[in-house]
């Protein structure tokens, strides 16, 4: 354990004296900063595995556990072997800031707010692995520091606290969203739905190129200019001439969309317009959001960006499947110039995206006003608001 590490250094060890405030302060900062990065990142890793993961398979799911194992690594590593652990930290956080610096870049965020976060974010990092430094020093310096009747809870309090108060968070976030995830409604059918309610009738396309599962696939991973920008000679997913330093904007998605290339059915893309299915609008992407197995009852809060619901809606069919990737659904809006609205499967997000980003969890899915007496091969109609 901790006591036991090899006492490799220059500093000598202070008999029959008692640490300070001073000597102690730099572990107790250096333990509270890290028990509430790793405690955050547990939080992300287990809300966005049930949030985003839940339903793919393995070991897809996993990866969204891989931010909060680290952090919890090294929490371990930099409490047991503060030294190790302090040069460990420091590393990490200077790779931290060469990593997200081009990440930043490449979505736009190259902001002066932007860089003061990366600045403290993996400042914050290498702070605290010195931190861990003065920690190890302390330690050598006080190797009775502990008094004889201590007990074991006191002797690793350190540990406890930075392990513990995290492995709760995940415990909690199981808690609050496993009943959820579990009773999810799948009933298995892909094909076209009709879901009526809240003000809005319309049929949801079938599974294929209206209604994409979000894979890396070439056609299953659009952005909202693509979708766009579909019907623009040459009719397909390539480059567009006029387009290649300006995205599209609403008179492109309302003429141009890949929707309006479906057949009837919904089931291929046609070398011309047909003109038979569209996107859907963020209104009704919001009023259409469901609930076991009902209409969920949300309108749009644009105060908020949120959706306000009489339950709170989830991934479940007709509207979505638990399956595909998709979380969010581009909707027919754009914002302004360069941003479109899209809308996340529990209402708790109805907010914009630069139009050029395309991201397997961004989906849509195509409609079409039913006509009189339609007939829709479906068994299982949403139209009911709860």
């Amino acid at each position: 354990m901790a006591e036991n590490e090899p006492q490799e250094t220059s500093e000598q060890p202070v008999e029959n004296s008692e640490p300070t405030l001073k000597d102690r302060l730099p572990g107790v900062i250096a333990v509270g900063i890290l028990t509430i990065i790793t405690s955050f990142w547990m939080f992300w890793s287990f809300g966005e595995l049930y949030f985003e993961g839940w339903g793919q398979p393995l070991p897809y799911p996993l990866y969204y556990l891989i931010p909060g194992g680290i952090c919890f690594v090294l929490t371990l590593i930099a409490v047991l072997w503060p030294r190790f652990g302090g040069w460990v930290l420091i590393g990490v956080g200077a790779a931290f800031a060469f990593w997200w610096l081009p990440v930043l870049f490449s979505r736009g965020l190259s902001g002066i707010g932007s860089m003061l976060v990366n600045l403290f974010l993996s400042g914050g990092i290498a702070l605290t692995g010195v931190f861990f430094l003065l920690e190890h020093r302390y330690r050598i310096r006080f190797p009775n520091r502990h008094k004889p009747e201590d007990n074991w809870f006191r002797r690793h309090s350190k540990l406890l606290i930075a392990t513990g108060i995290p492995l709760g968070v995940a415990v909690g976030a199981s808690i609050n969203s496993l009943p959820t995830v579990i009773n999810r409604l799948d009933d298995g059918n892909r094909g076209a739905r009709l879901i009526e309610g809240n003000g809005v009738t319309l049929i949801w396309a079938p599974a294929g190129p209206g209604w994409t599962k979000g894979s890396r696939e070439v056609g299953q991973n659009l952005s909202w200019d693509q979708i766009a920008l579909y019907g623009m000679e040459p009719v397909g997913f390539g480059n567009k001439p006029g387009f290649e330093t300006q995205t599209a904007r609403q008179a492109q998605m309302d003429s141009t969309c890949l929707c309006a290339y479906l057949n009837e059915a919904g089931t291929e893309l046609m070398p011309t317009r047909q003109g038979i299915w569209r996107m859907p609008t963020t209104d009704e992407v919001v009023r259409s959001l469901v609930s076991n197995g009902t209409n969920a009852g949300c309108v749009w809060d644009t105060a908020t960006n949120s959706a306000r619901c009489k339950v709170t809606p989830d991934k479940e069919t007709p509207l979505w499947a638990p399956d595909y990737l998709p979380v969010y659904y581009w909707t027919a809006d754009e914002y302004d110039s360069t941003n479109a609205y899209y809308v996340s499967y529990n209402g708790s997000a109805v907010r914009v995206q630069p139009k050029q980003w395309g991201n397997p969890r961004h989906g849509y899915r195509c409609v079409k006003e039913p006509p009189e007496n339609d007939s829709v091969t479906d068994t299982s109609s949403t139209n009911q608001t709860r």
